[in-house]
């Protein structure tokens, strides 16, 4: 019996996804890419957080050129056109925060895949790439969209236009990635992280999520009365004893004795 090319580990609240074509670079075939699909389909309430990583020395290379080649059209986007490259991923079935541990090769489509993850941790080994101009394809995974937003427009073009590599430092330098690890400690780092949010109310860091998200798109004055309106609402829903001056009070003399 063949090993699945998605696997799925549940560590409590935090569930691992792991890419497992190792001998293709984690490659974007049309079986990896429902798998993944269904992996985070599958995430139940119970699951606060997910880290999504790559077995052996690649995140994900990008579209499997083995089955591009073959005629199969792996690159046929999703119907839906808002969030298109988030569910072209199986991504936005999962309403929690997704860790990307990047273990290696991040390449178009890997790159694609990382950059819909709402954080970024990196080994010092890690490479990463957007060769969508030289294959001759335009992305249909958000890169456009979210490649100038993370590391600015005039680096972006830089990459998507040459081609060019970039190692792990300059990703960290340039903000594509939020720190560096040893490929040793990659997953523990990411683990430490993850425990960190999980610890945390679900029903406040899922919408406060999606409000970041929201509100960098805005002006800032239309990102501050989008977050009265957000705050006022989601508060009203949480008014008795979420905020009662008591609890709010224990949890935030919880976090201190955390944070020493």
């Amino acid at each position: 019996m063949e090993e699945p090319v998605v696997l799925t580990e549940h560590r409590g609240p935090i569930a691992i996804i792991t890419l497992n074509r190792p001998d293709a670079l984690n490659a974007q075939s049309r079986a990896l890419s429902a798998q993944m699909s269904a992996a985070f389909a599958g995430l139940g309430e119970e699951t606060r957080v997910a880290i999504l990583t790559g077995k052996g020395r690649a995140f994900c290379a990008g579209v499997d050129l083995k089955e591009l080649s073959s005629g199969d059209n792996v690159l046929q986007a999703p119907d839906e056109v808002e969030g298109a490259g988030h569910n072209r991923f199986g991504m936005s079935a999962f309403k929690g925060p997704i860790i990307a541990a990047i273990n290696g090769f991040a390449m178009t489509g890997g790159l694609e895949l990382a950059l819909n993850c709402d954080i970024r941790i990196a080994a010092t080994t890690a490479r990463f790439a957007d060769t969508h101009a030289r294959v001759g394809v335009i992305p249909g995974g958000r890169m456009s969209a979210l490649l100038p937003r993370v590391i600015g427009l005039s680096r972006a073009k830089e990459m998507s236009l040459s081609g060019r590599m970039i190692d792990a430092a300059t990703a960290e330098r340039w903000g594509l990635v939020n720190r560096l690890v040893a490929p040793e400690d990659l997953m523990a780092e990411a683990l430490a992280l993850a425990e960190d949010i999980a610890r945390n109310d679900p029903g406040i860091v899922q919408p406060y999520n999606a409000l970041i998200e929201a509100n960098y798109g805005m002006t800032y004055a239309e990102a501050i009365d989008n977050e009265h309106i957000t705050s006022r609402d989601a508060n009203q829903r949480f008014q008795s004893a979420a905020l009662d001056p008591a609890a709010v009070a224990a949890r935030m003399r919880q976090s201190q004795q955390q944070q020493q």
